[in-house]
């Protein structure tokens, strides 16, 4: 494989951690506010954000990687142990931004801090199932 690949391959992997890492945050601060009497403040608005904008970068860098790869090597995607795969991982990716993309937009117009805890908390967990769901879980959990 060519170094363009390498390198996004490696960025896309550790960017993964990233994602998962900023999902656990956000959905620790979204949790401690569901029940109870907390404020929402803009550290947890910034929790939101921040797994947000990990997912957009972690989706445009597969994005690179897809249209690299498609260039590069098409065959790779029929010798797949699980060619369809490529296209749940693609379509799963998206969902997760765009399930992100949207908790974190109606997070920050709901009023109210238990509304604003509960769509934070809702929006992060589909995106985070969808994030799971989305991971190679059989293979390499680092590549550098």
């Amino acid at each position: 494989m060519g170094t363009l690949y390498v390198i996004l391959l490696t960025l896309h992997n550790l960017t993964r951690w990233l994602v998962l890492l900023a999902g656990v945050w956000a959905l620790l601060r979204a949790f401690r506010g569901v029940g109870g009497v907390q404020t929402f403040t803009p550290t947890d608005q910034r929790a939101v954000t921040l797994f947000m904008s990990s997912l957009h970068l972690q989706v445009v860098l597969g994005l690179l990687l897809f249209a690299v790869l498609g260039m590069q090597n098409i065959p790779t995607f029929a010798g797949a142990p699980r060619p369809s795969f490529t296209w749940e991982h693609l379509g799963l990716g998206l969902l997760a931004a765009v399930f992100a993309t949207v908790g974190n937009a109606l997070t920050k117009r709901v009023a109210g801090n238990q509304a604003k805890f509960r769509t934070a908390s809702l929006w992060t967990v589909l995106s985070l199932l969808a994030v799971l769901l989305a991971i190679p879980w059989w293979r390499p959990l680092l590549r550098l």
